[in-house]
């Protein structure tokens, strides 16, 4: 018997931690607003000998959406509220340009996990979060898409449409990517190149991987790239790669052939080499955090404040 194909939002809502959902990467942006205050946010990287705190909404208009939960109503759009009946709100932000291009790595070896979510599905949703800081603080959002078919980009553009056109290729890029888990993973080169094109020299590039089998040639031109580029590194973990129980492990490759390995327990070193690995490439320009899949939305909104202050 055949069963009939289940559509996507009932897949999500089975199991949201194996389907992305446009919807709920969208509902992250009110995660992302905690403790977003442009009064307190440090500017770096500006002229002068003093560093200054942002002030006010800036003065560049920027969008036109429908106000929510926690918007000022100070900053609602007359016009479009009287036009359409619903409340609007007007966005700004300053004359500085902030581009940046989140990289999702949605290969085949991202889409393992053994507690709450897979792996790309972290990834996706820390980079969410770290997008609508970015738009929220009136920079713009890019996007690309590591997988098996073809690359997925999206060049960087400002306000709640870019993060709406982020979010709806993020869920489809990660379906299309569960339809192909058994494939082989394509080396990370390609998309390094690619996401530079979308940049302009000095934009800013975050990568959200576990970097398995990232290619023979990845880190020499990531180093090179970080000569021309800001880069960031989110290096995604899974609690099994830190704390795996000693035992009999049976794996199958691509190919058809199947076996067993033996392992042993993975406790603090684990934990130990992923930090290693950060320090590796924070020497080299490429500063990182890690992130444990089974943490969760939550503990990720304060990590990618923190990472959005180093941008």
């Amino acid at each position: 018997m055949t069963a009939s194909p289940t559509p996507e939002y009932e897949k999500t809502e089975k199991n949201p931690g194996i389907h992305l959902s446009g919807e709920a990467l969208m509902g992250l942006r009110h995660l992302a607003r905690r403790g977003v205050a442009p009064t307190t946010r440090t500017l770096a990287g500006l002229p002068g000998g003093i560093v200054t705190k942002r002030r006010g909404r800036g003065s560049e208009p920027d969008d036109v959406r429908l106000w929510s939960e926690g918007d000022d109503r100070r900053h609602i759009d007359r016009n479009a509220t009287a036009r359409t009946g619903v409340l609007h709100v007007r966005t700004h932000h300053d004359e500085r340009d902030r581009a940046v291009v989140l990289l999702a790595d949605f290969r085949p070896s991202m889409l393992f996990g053994t507690r709450r979510a897979l792996r790309s599905v972290a990834a996706a949703e820390a980079l969410t979060l770290l997008g609508w800081r970015v738009v929220g603080d009136g920079g713009r959002i890019g996007l690309a898409v590591a997988g098996v078919g073809e690359p997925v980009a999206l060049r960087p553009a400002g306000g709640e449409r870019a993060m709406t056109a982020v979010t709806g290729a993020l869920a489809l890029a990660h379906a299309r990517a569960l339809d192909d888990a058994e494939a082989a993973d394509p080396p990370l080169d390609a998309m390094l190149t690619l996401a530079r094109s979308l940049l302009p020299s000095g934009g800013h590039l975050v990568i959200a991987s576990a970097l398995d089998a990232p290619g023979p040639d990845f880190d020499h031109l990531l180093t090179l790239l970080a000569e021309r580029l800001s880069i960031r590194l989110i290096l995604v973990s899974d609690a099994f790669e830190r704390q795996r129980p000693a035992g009999f492990y049976p794996f199958a490759l691509s190919d058809g052939r199947r076996g067993t390995v033996q392992a042993g327990r993975a406790g603090a070193t684990g934990s130990a080499e992923a930090d290693e690995r950060l320090s590796d490439y924070a020497r080299r320009g490429i500063a990182g955090l890690r992130l444990d899949v089974e943490a969760g939305p939550e503990a990720y909104a304060p990590l990618m404040e923190r990472l959005d202050a180093v941008l």
